[in-house]
């Protein structure tokens, strides 16, 4: 269905996904304007529809291809055989940025999939939507050792804690990736931020 845009040249592709990331993330699936994506890939509607076939399909196209990315350059690349909650956060989190370094407006885009109720895509989104729910949790925050934990604690409800802190930090860092040109980002200073609240974190909750 999309061979047409997958044979495009890979600026031309990159500017059509960048923008139409940006826009459905920004707006959601109803409210997201082919206009738009059309204006900022820098060619005319009836061209793009030649290459995208419609809004739908399109959307669902950017959710699959989304899940890809993630799935080589971020769920296949967890340790899963590392159990502290703190190094397998870290290493989480970095991959993470290191994601959003290269596509800004993919976790945003999967968070509007995630939480969509559009009725145009909301049962073909249904299915895709659960094997990434699974997968997160499966990979990521399995098979913690929760020894390390202080004993006069609620161990479930401390990692909850912990996972919004970080889930704030990541949601911190996206903002500025998106305000500022990529390249200006320095991103070694990020992991060496990250790397000290991460340490605040395991003196409130370990031993």
């Amino acid at each position: 269905m999309f061979s047409k845009f997958l044979s495009l040249d890979r600026d031309r592709k990159n500017a059509i996904l960048n923008a139409a990331l940006r826009e459905f993330a920004s707006k959601g699936f109803d409210e997201a304007s082919t206009n738009v994506i059309a204006k900022e890939s820098g060619i005319s509607k009836p061209l793009m529809f030649h290459y995208i076939n419609n809004k739908k399909d399109f959307f669902l196209f950017l959710y699959d291809y989304c899940m890809e990315i993630l799935e080589a350059e971020y769920f296949s690349k967890v340790d899963i055989n590392e159990k502290d909650l703190f190094v397998r956060l870290r290493q989480t989190s970095l991959l993470k940025i290191r994601v959003m370094q290269k596509h800004p407006w993919i976790f945003d885009f999967i968070k509007v999939a995630a939480l969509t109720h559009s009725e145009a895509v909301n049962k073909e989104l249904d299915e895709r939507r659960k094997r990434f729910e699974k997968n997160s949790l499966i990979r990521f925050y399995n098979n913690i050792d929760t020894s390390k934990f202080r004993e006069n604690i609620d161990v479930e409800k401390a990692k909850q804690l912990i996972f919004w802190a970080i889930g704030g930090y990541a949601e911190n860092v996206l903002s500025r990736v998106k305000e500022s040109k990529v390249e200006s980002i320095d991103f070694d200073e990020i992991q060496s931020e990250f790397d000290g609240y991460l340490e605040e974190l395991r003196k409130v909750y370990y031993k």
